[in-house]
């Protein structure tokens, strides 16, 4: 991987890349077996579901006995305990506080929906300059619409752009739209799950790797004008002599 890989914004996906939204999204699986009498599932296995989304939890928690009705049902507990015991990933709040400073372009790029995304992220605090869902768009991820769709909000070339995910279509979509795709490992994944297997740029294993290599990344990028305009100068003496 180039050091000077591009960074101009970054994007992030949101459950289990930016946030973790596991406990939330476990709880209410867990809530929808209780009403139908049936014991709570392990957390590990609630979680290595969680990206797959809610039809997903829906046939995890019921098996053949879920339908739409059910689904409904979760997304209504989801909704009653959303945020409440959602976090951002440990190491990854110093990374957005040194976008936040410099100001750089960030965004978060999701096929979770807008009615549940936006509150999740008010509830901690969060407030991404763009914020694409997967039902602000005709098709979701792994096609690269949303992504396209949070490059052009921000004014700048998808060739510009990383994009953070943790499923492999979340890398699948970046190198459609042509990203530089970072696969975060620390994840909902599967146990047969091999991100260095997956079409990515980059592979972080840990948020603290991730911060460590974007932060790396930024500010190389935010000294370079810095070393330019202290060349200037010398160059110029150097012609005096």
């Amino acid at each position: 991987m180039s050091e000077g890989f591009p960074a101009k914004a970054v994007l992030f996906d949101l459950d289990g890349t930016l946030v973790d939204t596991a406990p939330d999204l476990i709880r209410a699986t867990n809530q929808l077996r209780q009403r139908h009498g049936l014991a709570a599932l392990p957390h590990d296995q609630v979680r290595a579901e969680v990206s797959m989304g809610g039809r997903a939890l829906t046939r995890l928690a019921l098996g053949d006995s879920a339908d739409d009705p059910a689904l409904d049902q979760l997304l209504t507990d989801y909704a009653a305990c959303l945020g409440q015991h959602s976090q951002i990933f440990t190491g990854l709040p110093p990374l957005l506080a040194l976008l936040q400073r410099h100001q750089h372009p960030w965004g978060v790029v999701t096929n979770k929906e807008r009615r549940f995304a936006e509150p999740l992220l008010a509830a901690l605090s969060l407030a991404p300059p763009v914020l694409v869902c997967g039902d602000d768009v005709s098709h979701a991820k792994p096609h690269p619409e949303s992504l396209i769709a949070a490059a052009a909000a921000l004014n700048l070339p998808c060739q510009q752009c990383c994009y953070i995910g943790d499923h492999q279509r979340d890398m699948v979509a970046a190198r459609a739209a042509g990203m530089f795709a970072i696969a975060a490992g620390y994840g909902y994944l599967s146990p047969t799950d091999d991100i260095r297997q997956w079409p990515a740029d980059q592979c972080c294993d840990t948020p603290d790797q991730l911060s460590a290599l974007l932060t790396a990344r930024l500010e190389q990028h935010y000294s370079a004008p810095q070393r330019h305009a202290e060349a200037e100068p010398a160059a110029a003496s150097a012609l005096d002599k």
